[in-house]
């Protein structure tokens, strides 16, 4: 192998750059994209609704009348975190499916 040389040309490594700098900007565009969008859960037979969006930020509570009973506050608050962590399940489900639509369904930890 000649001294400076890379197995394979100096080219593979610029298609290579290329390739890593579309992939990059890709991901930002369905980073940005995924802020739009957003996921809705529901607890209580839809007496809680939460909806998040794709930075898995919760964009809104909707709690229905009928879930208040002033007696019963823990049944509320269960009723919550069940929404909220549901949302979030559908969140990450969300940004996983759109980022693994670029990188070909590899897991890449810590790349989202």
């Amino acid at each position: 192998m000649a001294r400076g040389k890379f197995p394979g040309g100096m080219g593979n490594m610029g298609n290579m750059m290329k390739q890593v700098q579309k992939m990059q900007k890709d991901m930002e565009k369905v980073q940005a994209e995924l802020e739009e969008k957003e996921v809705e859960a529901t607890a209580g037979g839809g007496v809680v609704k939460v909806v998040a969006n794709g930075k898995k930020n919760i964009i809104s509570i909707e709690i229905q009348p009928e879930a208040v009973d002033p007696d019963d506050v823990e049944m509320l608050e269960d009723l919550i975190l069940a929404a909220v962590n549901e949302a979030m399940r559908k969140a990450e489900d969300m940004v996983s499916s759109e980022m693994g639509k670029l990188t070909g369904g590899m897991n890449i930890p810590g790349l989202f």
